[in-house]
């Protein structure tokens, strides 16, 4: 077993393993002579250059796990959405879902029609990791899949209000489409597992917009099948990361994760003693931080790591993921002092 699996398990060891979401990505020069030449959606559908990408970082640094290089909007693809990256403007949706109707017309395809390609580069990256590192699976969240679903582009654009909208003036549509979207990502975290990854980690981006009695009733139930559902049919670690969320931290900590991804806008104690149950929390070093001098970059991370110090497990990570003008030297040295640094 791995450093990083057991620590998700909740075994404490003298090292902290370490592993940056957004690790295989345009701070990396290797990553950008690739992206010149190659659309996202080219990277991620092409099985070799999804292996290759996820593969640089690790090559790169010793880095506790890999995560595959694929998008949270790729499986929506299936379902019937036309999907593109528009350079300086992100994903957008031109047949965004705004009705009954449009709920209705959505195909919820099996992963083996819809996302092969990510499976395919799955078992690549397995193979060429040959059992020495492990690899991190990934889906969105229902509610975060729901935004750019509704708004049709970035939702931090839109401040939700189409997503918002729909959620409370025709719940029949809105719990329609959540149920869609939970079979989506159960059966594409299923399959994911069975390519080779060894954990999970759910991803619900926008869940800050939301407040808790709209989470309670919109929200939760679907986060709760999610896990149940998947923990019921593969046997690893899932982690649950939502940003801007302490908020609602102690509804967050009845969701049946194994652990939580924690952003850098609560501390780890302060998240720990709110969730309410003592789970194995992964984060939350600043991205932006990442960026500066690193004598502030070392002195974070050491209070972070003091601060993990009374946690059940920690991994190490940021609160979101690397930023592209992010210096490689100081992923290099964060890393480094990260494994040097013992309980």
């Amino acid at each position: 077993m791995s450093l990083f699996i057991d620590t998700l398990k909740g075994k404490r060891s003298a090292e902290t393993p370490i592993w940056l979401m957004r690790q295989a990505g345009r701070y990396l020069p290797e990553y950008r002579a690739l992206r010149e030449k190659n659309s996202m959606l080219q990277m991620v559908q092409t099985p070799e250059l999804a292996c290759e990408v996820t593969l640089q970082p690790l090559r790169r640094f010793p880095l506790d796990a890999g995560i595959i290089f694929a998008d949270i909007l790729t499986p929506l693809i299936g379902m019937g959405v036309n999907l593109e990256f528009k350079k300086g403007e992100g994903p957008v949706i031109d047949n965004p879902i705004r009705t009954v109707a449009d709920v209705t017309r959505l195909r919820v395809p099996k992963p083996e029609e819809n996302v092969q390609y990510t499976l395919d580069a799955i078992k690549l990256v397995v193979k060429e990791l040959n059992g020495k590192t492990p690899l991190i699976g990934f889906s969105g969240a229902p509610f975060t899949l729901s935004s750019y679903l509704i708004e049709g582009q970035s939702p931090g654009d839109s401040d939700l209000r189409h997503t918002k909208g729909l959620m409370v003036s025709n719940p029949e549509a809105w719990h329609e489409l959540q149920e869609k979207l939970v079979t989506l990502c159960v059966e594409y975290l299923v399959a994911q597992v069975d390519a080779g990854c060894e954990s999970l980690q759910i991803f619900d981006s926008w869940l800050g917009y939301v407040g808790p009695r709209e989470y309670d009733q919109f929200v939760q139930p679907y986060l709760v099948k999610i896990i149940e559902q998947v923990k019921a049919r593969v046997n690893v670690p899932v982690v649950f990361f939502a940003t801007s969320v302490s908020s609602i931290f102690p509804r967050l900590g009845k969701l049946p994760a194994d652990a939580f991804g924690v952003d850098w806008r609560i501390s780890l104690p302060d998240a720990a003693k709110l969730i309410g149950r003592p789970v194995p929390l992964q984060g939350n070093l600043d991205p932006q931080l990442l960026a500066a001098s690193w004598e502030y970059v070392e002195r974070s991370a050491r209070a972070i790591l003091e601060e993990a110090a009374t946690l059940p497990a920690h991994i190490f990570n940021l609160g979101h993921g690397v930023l592209q003008y992010t210096p490689v030297e100081n992923v290099q040295r964060l890393i480094e002092f990260v494994k040097g640094h013992r309980r």
